[in-house]
């Protein structure tokens, strides 16, 4: 990744402090003040910061009671103060809040609900371990993995995300350069499909994955897990084809490591045609990690083990977590699995995917710079490239695209390695009046800036 590479990405959705003269009164008090009290490392979305104060199922809501439609988080997956999570949250918290070294129902019931529903071996006969991040369960993911092999290596995709622990920003490259990876952790490519044919591009991954291993074991570091979002969020959102990490998986377990799927961003009905990402590839992890949407936004994650994976690492060392699996934590997780259920929220991402897809496809026979629509279900990224024929990235335009739309009060990002690629990842109530809000405000941004 290059340092011009790095300046596009920043570009994208990161407001820039040298901007401040150019913001309205209270809003430029509000940037000063939080760069005082909370210092340089945090970041603000979009050149013309959001200021929030309340939520309501798709919409946020400024201090002046202007809406924005949110098409971009995936925490609060059920929509923002939903009624049925605030209730459980609270009547919780009102009777006991405490952690799992008592005997407790309500972690069991969720356990015995959740755990069937990865399928497989997990299903069978897996634990659930709680935590209270994402980074948290994968980082506990690798530490298993790692003590269970007795090696150290990990494979991750070109511009993987798996956390901000000190473990996890190490096989995390989407933190940029100045992050650094272990010694210890191998990349693959971003499996992009708008660039490589189907065939050509399972091959060449499979052949990446069996070099990574020959280096790790060459270099004595032998290979721990192959950890992967299956949507590669970070590396662009390449939701298609499904079929390159069963051989993948194979090759892992032949030598010796294990298969970590990362459902942070896609887990729990993200994808639309699975309540897991990995599902839709026919895998059976030995690991999976949660977190993100699990408890609509209340801080509450999870590690789903097989006993083979976890025995070493239990008989060797206890495991405790003071916060993580917590009676209120477990209360929004509990209430949170519920309505993704009971408002069959898995079916409505789907459809309104299928929707939002085909929308910016229709669009794209109007502006030949959207270069590329994919997804599954209600996580979406559409490609923006100067012309079709060379597909170069368009870094810039995604940039004024994302920040266009901000100005009109709907909310997405950008990911990708060339910075170009528009993320649409809403809350799953997300309905095909807020879809056709995002079509219409987005054609409507291109026409302003194209045409």
């Amino acid at each position: 990744m290059t340092d011009s590479h790095n300046s596009r990405a920043k570009m994208v959705n990161a407001f820039n402090p040298a901007n401040l003269k150019h913001l309205d009164t209270a809003t430029r008090i509000s940037v000063e003040r939080r760069m005082r009290l909370l210092g340089p490392a945090y970041r603000l979305f979009y050149q013309n910061p959001v200021q929030v104060e309340r939520g309501q199922g798709t919409l946020l809501f400024d201090r002046d009671g202007k809406d924005y439609l949110d098409a971009y988080n995936n925490v609060v997956s059920v929509g923002h103060a939903h009624p049925r999570v605030a209730e459980a949250i609270s009547q919780q918290v009102h009777q006991l809040c405490t952690h799992t070294r008592y005997i407790q129902e309500a972690i069991l019931n969720y356990a015995e609900q959740l755990l069937p529903t990865f399928g497989g071996r997990l299903a069978a006969s897996g634990h659930l371990m709680f935590t209270c991040t994402g980074s948290e369960a994968n980082d506990l993911a690798m530490r298993i993995a790692q003590h269970h092999t007795g090696k150290r290596g990990i494979i991750i995709t070109s511009e993987a995300y798996h956390g901000n622990s000190h473990l996890t920003a190490g096989f995390s490259p989407s933190l940029g350069v100045n992050s650094p990876l272990g010694t210890w952790v191998r990349r693959i490519p971003t499996p992009d499909s708008y660039r490589l044919p189907r065939e050509q591009l399972v091959q060449l991954m499979v052949e990446q994955v069996a070099a990574q291993i020959h280096d790790l074991e060459r270099r004595g570091e032998g290979l721990a897990a192959f950890i992967v979002d299956s949507v590669f969020s970070s590396d662009g959102i390449y939701s298609h084809p499904t079929d390159w990490l069963v051989p993948v998986a194979e090759l892992v377990r032949k030598a010796g490591g294990l298969f970590v799927a990362d459902e942070v961003q896609s887990g729990f009905g993200r994808t639309g045609d699975a309540l897991w990402g990995f599902q839709r590839h026919g895998i059976d992890p030995d690991i999976v990690t949660m977190g993100k949407p699990m408890g609509n936004g209340f801080p509450v994650a999870a590690v789903a083990v097989t006993p083979e994976a976890i025995a070493r690492f239990s008989q060797d060392m206890r495991y405790f977590n003071t916060f993580g699996g917590n009676t209120v934590a477990i209360a929004a997780a509990q209430a949170t699995f519920d309505v993704i259920r009971d408002e069959q929220l898995v079916e409505n991402a789907e459809r309104i995917g299928r929707f939002i897809q085909d929308g910016y496809r229709d669009m794209a026979t109007r502006f030949e710079q959207i270069g590329d629509v994919r997804g599954a279900g209600l996580y979406v990224g559409v490609e923006m490239v100067e012309e079709r024929g060379g597909k170069q990235p368009d870094a810039p335009l995604a940039a004024a695209i994302v920040n266009g739309l901000r100005e009109r009060r709907v909310l997405i990002s950008a990911t990708g390695y060339g910075a170009n690629i528009l993320k649409i990842r809403p809350p799953l109530v997300f309905s095909e009046k807020d879809a056709t809000r995002l079509l219409t405000e987005t054609e409507a941004v291109l026409k302003q800036l194209l045409c």
